[in-house]
């Protein structure tokens, strides 16, 4: 928590020390009120009959509580703005660490802890500052001025005071202590549930085609009400202080009006004795009424000050499991680092040079020794069996993870010495789960920066190379027709030929299709293979599939097995020399139908 504060910028550490300040002057005219209540109290005892004199009292006493309630106002309003300026940055960090990690960090974290990261517990924070600029600088503050005041007044209505104190300060303790392991699961329950919740949303297809609506249902409900039963329990916790703190409240404020009666019974009027001794008793008396009905006012701020600890300690051990989580993602170490060349030679080579890679907490590698060459203008295809590191070695392409061992090269040079920005200038992507984001036919197809303007023609071109054209002119607005986030309003084929068109309106030199094809019937994948050799003859393609049809024209065709080459070559050569390809095109088509396409 305290590291958390240190990154605060200088304009919000001013602001701070300046609340600070204000805190320390609205205390200042709290504490001045009770002086004020006892100085009428003698005053009425005295039987002063200027009323001139209660009114400037009284004003004193509405001049001191007009300036709190001013000052109240002002730190409200400057603690506000600190912490939401504070949680903009903190959440502005989070956003960039998040989008700088690879999917070895995303996957160790789990994309519903990091939504829940960037959001609820980011909140905490925000509100523990906000309330804590309020409350935890004037609680102490109040707390010791008031207690310096009281010193020496009276060391019996100190005692109670004191005993109140211990009381108030031992149930703190106590169910905190109960309540900080609590808070901490609070926040792994919430994890829980938002984990849940997008499951269920994603999947919405799939848990309707499966008729488990109902299992859904029960697990989402034992979910919730795990974090239910945790929130209720602390809840009650917290409530139980609050008649603890009005009970003692009530206590000191008896105790002290008892002990002050006994006190000022206690001082004698000689009532046969001279005019001046009775007077000096009677004025004793006064002043005792006075410290009394102060001390009584400066005990109810002791004892509100660890009031609004305990609304502080409510909040902290949260707060405090909160930035503990968020400290985890911004600590994060991030593998796949930026490099700084931004120029390469080469225009369109891609290398693999005897590359491995084993996953994070893997027991062995996924992909060994994979080593092959594809030039400009070439396509180069791999084909294997579920589970072979196809997308694994296109992600490695892309530069999605780096590599355990060996290196890639792009152009030339390591792909890790780019900066990003030149590498995915370099590098058109296309994942197998076609993402749409929510906007425009057209925005999606401008989306993100190329290094280079998307014109019209630009568009308009893609779609047509990537067989999207037809639909979308379809669509009531054509290219300005809507896309729902997800692009839950297309079909699966019609996503996948957007994100093809996408990759392909930003120019790259290399295209990576990630098993892209797969939502395509066989006439529009041939034609969109068709045009991409003809109309993108100098762009490199990789090209990661699961049927013959798709790849068997490619110059080259990598076929993996259990992560290693198990041949390179052409569909004619491999049919010769590689069993495994052999196997995998006999499932797909009869030797008849092969003999037919060749």
């Amino acid at each position: 928590m305290i590291r958390i504060f240190r990154n605060m910028k200088v304009k919000d550490r001013w602001l701070a020390l300046l609340c600070l300040l204000l805190v320390c002057a609205q205390v200042y005219f709290d504490l001045r009120l009770p002086d004020y209540t006892a100085e009428i109290t003698v005053l009425i005892s005295s039987e002063v009959k200027e009323l001139s004199e209660y009114f400037i009292a009284g004003g004193k006493m509405l001049a001191c509580a007009l300036c709190s309630a001013l000052f109240t106002v002002i730190v409200g309003y400057v603690s506000a703005l600190i912490a939401a300026d504070f949680s903009f940055d903190i959440r502005s960090k989070l956003f960039d660490k998040v989008a700088a990690m690879g999917s070895g960090e995303i996957k160790k974290f789990s994309t519903a802890s990091l939504i829940t990261r960037t959001t609820n517990d980011v909140i905490q924070i925000q509100m523990i500052i906000a309330m804590g600029l309020q409350m935890m600088l004037r609680a102490p503050i109040m707390a010791i001025w008031a207690i310096i005041k009281i010193i020496g007044k009276s060391w019996q209505l100190s005692t109670v005071v004191a005993s109140a104190v211990v009381i108030v300060v031992g149930a703190l303790v106590v169910l905190l202590t109960i309540m900080i392991p609590k808070f901490r699961k609070v926040q792994r329950q919430i994890d829980d549930v938002n984990r849940m919740t997008e499951e269920n949303l994603t999947g919405i297809r799939v848990v309707r085609a499966f008729n488990a609506e109902k299992y859904q249902e029960n697990k989402f409900e034992g979910a919730n009400t795990n974090l239910m039963k945790t929130q209720l329990f602390t809840g009650r916790g917290m409530a139980f202080l609050s008649p603890i703190m009005m009970f003692v409240q009530s206590c000191v404020s008896v105790a002290i009006y008892y002990v002050g009666a006994w006190l000022i019974n206690d001082i004698k009027v000689p009532l046969g004795g001279t005019l001046t001794a009775i007077m000096a008793s009677v004025s004793d008396r006064a002043n005792m009424l006075g410290d009394v009905v102060s001390f009584s006012s400066y005990a109810l701020y002791v004892i509100m000050s660890f009031v609004m600890l305990l609304m502080i300690f409510m909040l902290l051990p949260r707060a405090q499991v909160s930035a503990n989580r968020i400290n985890e993602v911004i600590d994060c170490d991030i593998d796949v680092r930026e490099g700084v060349r931004k120029e390469s030679d080469e225009k369109g080579s891609i290398e693999f040079k005897d590359v491995s890679f084993r996953y994070p907490d893997a027991s062995e590698d996924c992909l060994k020794h994979i080593s092959f060459t594809a030039k400009k203008g070439e396509t180069v295809a791999f084909i294997g069996a579920t589970g072979s590191g196809k997308s694994t070695l296109a992600g490695l392409a892309a530069r999605l993870y780096d590599a355990t061992e060996g290196t890639v090269y792009l152009d030339g040079k390591d792909v890790s010495e780019y900066t990003f920005q030149t590498l995915y200038d370099k590098v058109g992507y296309i994942a197998q789960k076609a993402t749409l984001f929510a906007d425009t036919v057209k925005g999606n197809m401008t989306f993100g920066d190329s290094g280079q303007e998307i014109t019209d023609d630009d568009v308009e071109k893609a779609l047509d190379i990537a067989q999207a054209k037809d639909f979308v002119q379809s669509l009531d607005d054509g290219e300005e027709s809507w896309i729902s986030q997800g692009g839950t309003n297309l079909s699966g084929g019609q996503k996948q030929r957007l994100s093809i068109a996408r990759a392909i309106a930003r120019k790259p030199e290399v295209l990576i299709f990630d098993d892209s094809f797969s939502a395509l019937d066989y006439k529009t994948d041939r034609m969109l293979r068709q045009r991409i050799k003809t109309d993108l003859s100098e762009t490199t393609c990789l090209i990661v599939a699961q049927r013959i049809g798709t790849i068997r024209h490619a110059d080259r065709i990598v076929v993996l097995d259990n992560g290693e080459v198990a041949g390179i070559g052409t569909h004619e050569e491999l049919m010769k020399n590689c069993d495994v390809y052999k196997q995998i095109a006999l499932s797909q088509l009869s030797a008849d139908e092969l003999a037919a396409n060749a």
